[in-house]
């Protein structure tokens, strides 16, 4: 049972989408320890499963992805319970800087090493859709179209594509944009997640938990700040995290984020759980169902 008098622990990704959180706890008296999670969604499944962090705020496919997989071991350890961002997810797709073989999308079909975060997370899970999306779609009931290479970090990725460790990576187009900037890689395509891109999970052991309301009503403060304090907003992104002025401020007229934190629309992860099993992510009756993942 969870101890109730001590602050939440709340995963999150060390990126410009966390910046409402900051001003919650900066703001608005959150009382939690955020912990960064910058290898992304699937190392903060490992951790709630564990029992290292209550909460997380990660990437919609990943959550249901690690839901929806054969073999769930009891209650699968986390339930989606909050929407965080509304709007779609742009994953830029990126190569090393001195790949000239690799110039497009369709160069993947052949070099084909696939650099993820950790397998289940939200750049494994987004390479099967990208692959789903191709005409004819490179998806096989015989073959994986990619060997993933699981990196763990963002750095590591570039690193990866240009030593040729991996072939190329999956990753959110503003993060990856300055190391396009500064010639570190270069770009070769994008594609949109076809659901809204960020939701917020608990652990089964704290879902019914009166610490969740006052995370709800303190992250809802926090993202009305950061909609009416865009100066403020651009200063922490540039300043804090991996960010330019020029690039942060772009950001801001491509997000949106849910003006109620609290409650889940299941039809988003019904929707989110159909198109992962038609990109071979997720099993027809296997695994749990979308409804039983919402908590």
């Amino acid at each position: 049972m969870a101890d109730t008098n001590k602050p939440l622990r709340i995963g999150f990704v060390p990126e410009h989408f966390s910046t409402p959180l900051h001003y919650a706890q900066q703001h608005f008296g959150l009382t939690a320890e955020l912990i960064p999670f910058p290898s992304g969604t699937g190392h903060m499944i490992t951790s709630l499963r564990a029992g290292e962090i209550d909460v997380g705020i990660g990437l919609t496919e990943g959550w249901v992805a690690g839901l929806g997989k054969e073999g769930l071991e009891g209650d699968g350890g986390y339930r989606i319970v909050g929407t965080y961002v509304e709007t779609p997810l742009c994953w830029a797709i990126s190569t090393g800087a001195n790949r000239p073989e690799i110039d497009s999308v369709v160069s993947l079909k052949e070099y084909n090493k696939c650099g993820v975060s950790r397998i289940g997370s939200g750049s494994y899970v987004m390479s099967f859709v990208l692959a789903d999306s191709q005409s004819p779609s490179w998806l096989s009931s015989t073959s994986t179209p990619f060997t993933h290479v699981p990196l763990q970090t963002f750095e590591k990725l570039r690193n990866a594509v240009n030593d040729k460790t991996a072939d190329f990576f999956m990753w959110e187009h503003f993060t990856s944009k300055r190391y396009y900037d500064n010639g570190e890689i270069k770009r070769v395509g994008e594609i949109y997640t076809p659901w809204p891109s960020w939701q917020i999970v608990a652990a089964t052991s704290v879902k019914e938990d009166g610490r969740l309301d006052d995370l709800f009503t303190k992250l809802d403060q926090g993202i009305k700040h950061f909609e009416g304090n865009e100066e403020e907003s651009v200063k922490y992104i540039s300043t804090n995290l991996d960010y330019s002025e020029a690039d942060a401020k772009e950001w801001l007229k491509t997000v949106r984020f849910a003006s109620k934190t609290k409650g889940v629309d299941v039809g988003v992860v019904q929707k989110t759980v159909g198109i992962l099993r038609k990109a071979g992510v997720l099993e027809e009756g296997k695994g749990m169902s979308a409804e039983g993942m919402v908590g």
